[in-house]
Protein backbone atom coordinates (compact mmCIF):
# COMPACT_ATOMS: atom_id res chain seq x y z
CA UNK A 1 0.00 0.00 0.00
CA UNK A 2 1.18 3.52 -0.74
CA UNK A 3 1.66 5.79 1.64
CA UNK A 4 0.39 9.40 1.59
CA UNK A 5 2.17 12.39 3.74
CA UNK A 6 -0.64 14.70 5.82
CA UNK A 7 -0.70 18.25 4.64
CA UNK A 8 2.42 18.85 7.13
CA UNK A 9 4.58 16.63 4.87
CA UNK A 10 5.42 14.06 7.61
CA UNK A 11 4.75 10.89 6.36
CA UNK A 12 4.26 7.58 9.15
CA UNK A 13 7.49 4.97 8.68
CA UNK A 14 6.33 1.61 6.92
CA UNK A 15 5.14 -1.33 9.21
CA UNK A 16 2.49 1.33 10.78
CA UNK A 17 -0.62 -0.96 13.37
CA UNK A 18 -3.43 -1.57 10.85
CA UNK A 19 -7.08 -2.15 11.91
CA UNK A 20 -8.29 -5.09 9.26
CA UNK A 21 -7.87 -7.81 11.50
CA UNK A 22 -10.26 -5.96 14.50
CA UNK A 23 -12.75 -7.65 14.90
CA UNK A 24 -13.99 -6.49 18.13
CA UNK A 25 -14.62 -2.76 19.58
CA UNK A 26 -11.79 -3.59 22.30
CA UNK A 27 -9.63 -4.78 19.28
CA UNK A 28 -10.01 -1.81 17.57
CA UNK A 29 -9.20 0.25 20.35
CA UNK A 30 -6.06 -1.58 21.25
CA UNK A 31 -5.02 -1.11 17.59
CA UNK A 32 -5.46 2.68 18.12
CA UNK A 33 -3.57 2.45 21.28
CA UNK A 34 -0.67 0.67 19.29
CA UNK A 35 -0.69 3.20 16.64
CA UNK A 36 -0.51 5.87 19.12
CA UNK A 37 2.74 4.27 20.72
CA UNK A 38 3.81 3.81 16.63
CA UNK A 39 3.58 7.19 16.07
CA UNK A 40 6.21 8.28 18.96
CA UNK A 41 4.08 11.14 20.24
CA UNK A 42 2.01 12.05 23.41
CA UNK A 43 -0.42 13.06 24.25
CA UNK A 44 -0.16 16.80 24.48
CA UNK A 45 2.04 16.61 21.18
CA UNK A 46 -1.34 14.37 19.61
CA UNK A 47 -3.50 17.63 20.74
CA UNK A 48 -1.45 20.44 19.28
CA UNK A 49 -0.84 18.64 16.01
CA UNK A 50 -4.68 17.67 15.77
CA UNK A 51 -5.09 21.46 16.50
CA UNK A 52 -2.33 22.43 13.81
CA UNK A 53 -4.92 20.76 11.59
CA UNK A 54 -8.07 22.44 12.53
CA UNK A 55 -9.08 19.46 14.59
CA UNK A 56 -10.00 19.23 18.14
CA UNK A 57 -8.51 16.59 20.12
CA UNK A 58 -8.10 17.15 23.90
CA UNK A 59 -5.38 15.00 25.79
CA UNK A 60 -8.00 14.11 28.16
CA UNK A 61 -10.77 12.75 25.82
CA UNK A 62 -7.34 10.46 23.87
CA UNK A 63 -6.82 8.95 26.93
CA UNK A 64 -10.42 8.35 27.63
CA UNK A 65 -10.87 6.90 24.33
CA UNK A 66 -8.15 4.63 24.64
CA UNK A 67 -8.79 3.45 28.01
CA UNK A 68 -12.30 2.02 26.60
CA UNK A 69 -12.93 -1.01 25.14
CA UNK A 70 -16.11 0.50 23.67
CA UNK A 71 -15.67 1.66 19.91
CA UNK A 72 -14.99 5.49 19.70
CA UNK A 73 -17.06 7.84 17.81
CA UNK A 74 -15.82 8.40 14.52
CA UNK A 75 -14.75 12.31 14.31
CA UNK A 76 -12.11 11.11 16.76
CA UNK A 77 -10.49 8.20 14.92
CA UNK A 78 -10.61 10.82 12.38
CA UNK A 79 -8.81 13.17 14.05
CA UNK A 80 -6.72 11.21 15.99
CA UNK A 81 -5.43 9.06 12.97
CA UNK A 82 -4.48 12.14 11.17
CA UNK A 83 -2.51 13.13 13.95
CA UNK A 84 -0.73 10.46 14.30
CA UNK A 85 0.50 11.36 11.05
CA UNK A 86 -1.35 8.82 8.79
CA UNK A 87 -2.42 10.81 5.21
CA UNK A 88 -5.91 10.78 4.32
CA UNK A 89 -6.30 7.29 2.72
CA UNK A 90 -4.48 5.34 5.72
CA UNK A 91 -7.16 7.49 8.11
CA UNK A 92 -10.12 6.50 5.76
CA UNK A 93 -8.96 2.51 6.22
CA UNK A 94 -9.47 2.94 9.66
CA UNK A 95 -12.43 5.19 9.42
CA UNK A 96 -13.61 1.97 7.58
CA UNK A 97 -12.80 -1.05 9.81
CA UNK A 98 -14.48 1.67 12.55
CA UNK A 99 -17.88 1.73 9.95
CA UNK A 100 -17.90 -2.07 9.38
CA UNK A 101 -17.93 -2.87 12.92
CA UNK A 102 -20.51 -0.14 14.38
CA UNK A 103 -22.46 -1.91 11.78
CA UNK A 104 -21.75 -4.94 12.88
CA UNK A 105 -22.62 -4.55 16.66
CA UNK A 106 -26.19 -3.47 15.80
CA UNK A 107 -28.94 -5.69 16.45
CA UNK A 108 -30.65 -6.54 13.09
CA UNK A 109 -33.00 -4.06 11.45
CA UNK A 110 -31.94 -0.85 14.02
CA UNK A 111 -31.08 2.13 12.23
CA UNK A 112 -27.13 2.60 12.00
CA UNK A 113 -27.16 5.94 13.66
CA UNK A 114 -23.54 5.99 14.36
CA UNK A 115 -21.31 7.51 11.58
CA UNK A 116 -21.57 10.66 10.39
CA UNK A 117 -20.47 11.07 6.73
CA UNK A 118 -16.32 12.05 6.40
CA UNK A 119 -16.93 15.97 5.58
CA UNK A 120 -19.17 15.76 8.77
CA UNK A 121 -16.29 14.32 10.69
CA UNK A 122 -13.94 16.62 9.54
CA UNK A 123 -15.81 18.97 10.56
CA UNK A 124 -17.30 17.86 14.17
CA UNK A 125 -15.91 18.79 17.77
CA UNK A 126 -14.46 15.61 19.35
CA UNK A 127 -14.38 16.54 22.37
CA UNK A 128 -18.02 17.64 23.10
CA UNK A 129 -16.10 20.16 25.14
CA UNK A 130 -17.58 23.67 24.75
CA UNK A 131 -14.95 25.54 26.47
CA UNK A 132 -11.28 23.82 25.07
CA UNK A 133 -9.00 26.64 24.77
CA UNK A 134 -6.16 24.92 22.12
CA UNK A 135 -4.06 28.04 22.77
CA UNK A 136 -3.52 27.45 27.21
CA UNK A 137 -0.70 27.30 28.85
CA UNK A 138 -0.26 24.22 31.20
CA UNK A 139 0.02 25.73 34.69
CA UNK A 140 2.26 22.87 36.08
CA UNK A 141 5.09 23.93 33.53
CA UNK A 142 4.28 26.67 31.64
CA UNK A 143 5.34 25.28 28.70
CA UNK A 144 4.16 26.17 25.17
CA UNK A 145 2.27 23.42 22.81
CA UNK A 146 4.22 22.48 19.90
CA UNK A 147 1.75 22.39 17.21
CA UNK A 148 3.52 19.97 15.24
CA UNK A 149 6.05 17.56 15.56
CA UNK A 150 8.00 15.12 13.63
CA UNK A 151 7.21 11.85 13.64
CA UNK A 152 10.55 9.47 14.86
CA UNK A 153 11.02 6.03 14.31
CA UNK A 154 8.56 5.03 16.72
CA UNK A 155 7.75 1.50 18.27
CA UNK A 156 5.35 -0.79 17.00
CA UNK A 157 3.06 -2.60 20.51
CA UNK A 158 2.81 -6.49 19.24
CA UNK A 159 -0.40 -7.32 19.89
CA UNK A 160 -1.17 -10.57 18.60
CA UNK A 161 -2.02 -10.75 15.03
CA UNK A 162 -4.05 -7.67 14.97
CA UNK A 163 -0.67 -5.59 14.23
CA UNK A 164 2.23 -5.98 11.79
CA UNK A 165 5.12 -7.76 13.41
CA UNK A 166 7.45 -4.79 14.90
CA UNK A 167 7.21 -4.90 18.67
CA UNK A 168 9.16 -2.78 21.12
CA UNK A 169 10.96 -5.10 24.27
CA UNK A 170 9.81 -2.73 26.94
CA UNK A 171 6.13 -2.61 26.39
CA UNK A 172 3.48 -5.53 27.53
CA UNK A 173 1.16 -7.04 25.02
CA UNK A 174 -2.58 -7.12 25.78
CA UNK A 175 -2.22 -11.06 26.02
CA UNK A 176 0.03 -9.82 29.76
CA UNK A 177 -0.68 -8.46 32.90
CA UNK A 178 1.19 -5.50 32.83
CA UNK A 179 1.30 -4.89 36.55
CA UNK A 180 1.01 -8.02 38.84
CA UNK A 181 -1.57 -8.30 41.42
CA UNK A 182 -3.22 -5.21 40.01
CA UNK A 183 -5.98 -5.55 37.08
CA UNK A 184 -4.66 -2.48 35.07
CA UNK A 185 -5.53 -2.72 31.94
CA UNK A 186 -3.04 -2.40 28.96
CA UNK A 187 -3.95 0.60 28.13
CA UNK A 188 -3.71 2.10 31.08
CA UNK A 189 -6.57 2.88 34.18
CA UNK A 190 -7.97 5.67 35.92
CA UNK A 191 -7.13 5.48 39.31
CA UNK A 192 -6.64 6.69 42.96
CA UNK A 193 -3.91 6.26 44.82
CA UNK A 194 -4.02 6.58 48.32
CA UNK A 195 -1.31 6.26 51.42
CA UNK A 196 -2.63 3.15 53.18
CA UNK A 197 -1.73 4.63 56.77
CA UNK A 198 -4.85 7.34 55.54
CA UNK A 199 -6.98 5.50 53.12
CA UNK A 200 -9.48 8.54 53.38
CA UNK A 201 -6.53 10.58 52.07
CA UNK A 202 -4.98 10.57 47.76
CA UNK A 203 -2.28 11.37 46.61
CA UNK A 204 -3.22 14.91 44.03
CA UNK A 205 -2.12 18.11 43.93
CA UNK A 206 -0.08 20.44 46.55
CA UNK A 207 2.33 22.63 47.72
CA UNK A 208 5.59 22.24 49.65
CA UNK A 209 4.99 23.05 53.08
CA UNK A 210 8.76 24.68 53.69
CA UNK A 211 7.85 26.59 50.77
CA UNK A 212 11.00 26.16 49.59
CA UNK A 213 9.53 24.85 45.85
CA UNK A 214 6.58 27.47 44.33
CA UNK A 215 4.75 25.12 41.66
CA UNK A 216 2.86 21.96 42.55
CA UNK A 217 3.88 18.70 43.70
CA UNK A 218 1.98 15.36 45.03
CA UNK A 219 1.20 15.76 48.40
CA UNK A 220 -2.08 13.71 50.74
CA UNK A 221 -5.38 15.35 50.68
CA UNK A 222 -8.75 14.40 51.90
CA UNK A 223 -9.97 11.90 48.27
CA UNK A 224 -13.27 14.50 48.35
CA UNK A 225 -11.41 17.26 47.22
CA UNK A 226 -8.86 15.22 45.21
CA UNK A 227 -10.46 15.65 41.79
CA UNK A 228 -9.27 17.73 39.60
CA UNK A 229 -6.78 16.67 38.74
CA UNK A 230 -7.89 13.00 37.59
CA UNK A 231 -5.06 10.11 38.18
CA UNK A 232 -4.73 7.92 35.07
CA UNK A 233 -2.09 5.48 35.31
CA UNK A 234 -0.66 3.88 32.19
CA UNK A 235 1.93 0.53 31.99
CA UNK A 236 4.97 1.45 30.08
CA UNK A 237 6.70 -2.09 31.22
CA UNK A 238 6.57 -4.74 33.33
CA UNK A 239 5.42 -3.64 36.46
CA UNK A 240 6.22 -0.05 35.93
CA UNK A 241 3.82 2.45 35.33
CA UNK A 242 3.92 6.19 34.49
CA UNK A 243 1.57 8.32 36.57
CA UNK A 244 -0.64 10.79 35.17
CA UNK A 245 -2.72 13.75 36.30
CA UNK A 246 -5.50 14.50 33.84
CA UNK A 247 -7.08 18.45 34.25
CA UNK A 248 -9.87 19.70 32.45
CA UNK A 249 -8.24 22.89 31.61
CA UNK A 250 -4.31 22.51 32.03
CA UNK A 251 -3.95 19.09 30.58
CA UNK A 252 -1.83 15.99 31.45
CA UNK A 253 0.92 16.60 33.79
CA UNK A 254 3.03 13.06 34.41
CA UNK A 255 4.66 12.84 38.14
CA UNK A 256 8.56 13.20 37.98
CA UNK A 257 10.57 13.10 40.37
CA UNK A 258 12.99 15.90 41.25
CA UNK A 259 16.66 14.99 41.55
CA UNK A 260 18.13 18.43 42.49
CA UNK A 261 17.36 22.29 43.41
CA UNK A 262 15.11 23.40 46.15
CA UNK A 263 12.67 20.30 45.13
CA UNK A 264 14.90 17.51 45.45
CA UNK A 265 13.23 14.35 46.46
CA UNK A 266 9.65 16.05 45.58
CA UNK A 267 7.28 14.71 43.02
CA UNK A 268 6.10 17.30 40.40
CA UNK A 269 3.55 17.33 37.80
CA UNK A 270 5.19 17.96 34.42
CA UNK A 271 3.54 17.91 30.86
CA UNK A 272 6.88 16.97 29.09
CA UNK A 273 5.51 13.66 29.66
CA UNK A 274 7.67 11.11 27.99
CA UNK A 275 7.41 7.24 28.64
CA UNK A 276 11.01 6.39 28.15
CA UNK A 277 12.26 9.14 30.85
CA UNK A 278 13.28 7.11 34.42
CA UNK A 279 12.24 10.54 36.24
CA UNK A 280 8.64 9.62 35.08
CA UNK A 281 8.79 5.99 35.61
CA UNK A 282 7.58 4.48 38.86
CA UNK A 283 8.30 0.60 39.94
CA UNK A 284 4.92 -1.43 41.85
CA UNK A 285 5.67 -4.05 43.85
CA UNK A 286 3.04 -5.84 46.32
CA UNK A 287 3.83 -6.02 49.81
CA UNK A 288 2.87 -8.71 52.30
CA UNK A 289 -0.01 -11.39 50.97
CA UNK A 290 -1.83 -10.48 48.10
CA UNK A 291 -5.24 -9.80 49.52
CA UNK A 292 -3.57 -6.81 51.79
CA UNK A 293 -3.42 -4.82 48.09
CA UNK A 294 -0.32 -2.95 49.50
CA UNK A 295 1.88 -1.64 46.98
CA UNK A 296 5.57 0.15 47.07
CA UNK A 297 6.10 2.41 44.36
CA UNK A 298 9.99 3.02 43.73
CA UNK A 299 11.45 5.61 41.60
CA UNK A 300 12.96 3.48 38.79
CA UNK A 301 15.63 6.40 38.02
CA UNK A 302 16.97 5.93 41.83
CA UNK A 303 15.76 2.68 42.98
CA UNK A 304 14.33 4.23 45.92
CA UNK A 305 10.41 4.47 48.06
CA UNK A 306 7.88 6.88 47.47
CA UNK A 307 7.09 7.43 50.87
CA UNK A 308 5.31 10.68 53.15
CA UNK A 309 7.44 13.17 54.31
CA UNK A 310 8.23 13.03 58.26
CA UNK A 311 5.60 9.58 58.18
CA UNK A 312 3.22 12.43 58.44
CA UNK A 313 -0.66 11.62 58.59
CA UNK A 314 -1.76 15.04 57.73
CA UNK A 315 -3.80 16.39 55.10
CA UNK A 316 -1.20 18.22 52.89
CA UNK A 317 2.21 16.24 53.90
CA UNK A 318 4.31 15.94 50.41
CA UNK A 319 4.92 12.70 48.67
CA UNK A 320 9.03 12.19 48.45
CA UNK A 321 11.44 9.55 47.89
CA UNK A 322 13.44 7.94 50.53
CA UNK A 323 15.57 4.76 51.52
CA UNK A 324 13.39 2.06 51.18
CA UNK A 325 13.10 1.11 55.05
CA UNK A 326 9.97 -0.95 55.18
CA UNK A 327 7.95 1.97 57.09
CA UNK A 328 4.18 2.17 57.20
CA UNK A 329 4.58 5.14 55.38
CA UNK A 330 6.22 3.79 52.37
CA UNK A 331 3.04 1.29 51.59
CA UNK A 332 0.03 2.46 49.59
CA UNK A 333 -3.46 1.28 48.61
CA UNK A 334 -4.64 1.74 44.68
CA UNK A 335 -8.40 1.81 43.72
CA UNK A 336 -9.47 1.59 39.72
CA UNK A 337 -12.26 3.34 38.84
CA UNK A 338 -13.71 2.07 35.62
CA UNK A 339 -13.74 4.69 32.55
CA UNK A 340 -16.69 6.97 32.65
Amino acid sequence: MEQEADSNGVQPPPGAPQPDQARTAAEFTTALRALRLYSGLSYRQLEGKAAARGDTLASSTIATALGRATLPREPFVAAFTRACGLGEAEAQQWLDARRRLAVAQQPSGSPTDLVPSNAEAQQTSTTGEADHEPQRRHRYRHLRLVAAAAIGAGVALGVQALLSPLSAPHRTTNAARPVRNLAILAVGSWAQIHPARTPRLCVTEGRDRTHRYATAVAAQSPCVRAVPPRTYIEPVGENLIQIQWHHPKYGIGCLTLLRNGPGRDLIEPRDDCAEDDPAQQFRIELIGPPASAHFRLRTAVTGQCLSVRDQDTVAGAEIVQGRCSGARDQEFLITLIPPA
